[in-house]
């Protein structure tokens, strides 16, 4: 032990030669070592603290990974911070001598780095106000999926591709978000469908509620529901409602299954869904309508 502080103290010596003077305090070489290595330090071990906090022990009193995620980040944010002052101060750094230096550095963020500080703001705002966490199905711009992570500058959204897309924190404070979990799990889905006008308007509602109660995804309580909307050009238009916890992040899969059961009813009670249709009303003048034999089609073929 003594060798090893003798050591350190013969490379203190060595690197402590003088770089920079800001006022009465000289900047050494072992002073930007000690910073460089404390600093990386301080943002090692808050991370490191984050995850034990959030994993270990909020897991236990069973609070949401939402909450755990934000009281765990707000916590290293404010280790950080108080850490970094310490670390100037025992590094031997004035603080005061650093107020040009501050001032320098705030006019590079006002011009420069103005982004990154407003996602960074807009990040705490996140954590503090909490309208997106951890585990959220989300919208925003042409972009869905779970919200997985939820840094200072960026959150982290996995579409059902399992592709991770990288958002600026601005994005949910400047735009529209939908959150599809933010008041719970529970989702209603909209089908549309369209059946020709001579159906029996009563038997295609007891088909559709029939098709929601035989997919195992749509719950039974609240129950499912028929829409008569209204006379289309081609078709007469319902809508079934349906509610589900387990697909609201598969929104595409449960339409499809429940497509499935509807055809194979309609078609099992000859319920017709008919392509668009146009009437011809021809006010005046003749149409010539001419036969064409089998011998001139083949000539024409030909």
């Amino acid at each position: 032990m003594e060798s090893f502080l003798i050591v350190l103290s013969n490379v203190k010596s060595f690197l402590s030669f003088p770089l920079l003077k800001i006022g009465s305090m000289q900047l050494t070489l072992w002073t930007v070592v000690y910073l460089v290595v404390l600093v990386y330090l301080l943002f090692y071990l808050s991370g490191k603290l984050k995850n034990l906090v959030a994993d270990n022990l909020l897991a236990r009193r069973n609070i949401d990974i939402g909450v755990r995620q934000a009281m765990a980040t707000i916590l290293r944010y404010v280790i950080i911070a108080i850490g970094f002052i310490i670390i100037l101060q025992t590094a031997g750094i004035d603080l005061t001598a650093l107020n040009v230096l501050a001032g320098a550095v705030g006019i590079g963020v006002g011009f420069g780095l103005q982004n990154i500080a407003s996602n960074f703001i807009s990040g705490l705002i996140i954590l503090f106000e909490r309208p997106i966490k951890i585990g959220d199905r989300i919208e925003v711009g042409d972009v869905e999926g779970d919200v997985v992570q939820i840094k200072g500058r960026s959150t982290t959204v996995v579409t059902n591709d399992n592709i991770a897309i990288i958002i600026p924190n601005t994005s949910f404070i400047t735009e529209n978000v939908v959150n599809w979990s933010h008041t719970g799990k529970m989702v209603r889905f909209k089908i549309p469908i369209g059946v020709s006008y001579d159906s029996d308007v009563r038997l295609v509602e007891k088909l559709l509620l029939e098709s929601a109660d035989e997919n195992p995804d749509v719950l039974k309580e609240p129950r499912p529901g028929v829409r008569f909307m209204e006379f289309g050009d081609s078709s007469l238009l319902f809508e079934l409602r349906v509610w589900s916890t387990s697909l609201v992040q598969k929104k595409g899969l449960l339409i499809s299954s429940l497509n499935f059961i509807i055809i194979e009813k309609f078609r099992g009670h000859g319920i017709e869904m008919p392509f668009p249709q146009r009437d011809l009303h021809i006010r005046s003048g003749r149409i010539e309508v001419k036969t064409v034999s089998e011998e001139q089609q083949r000539q024409k073929s030909e």
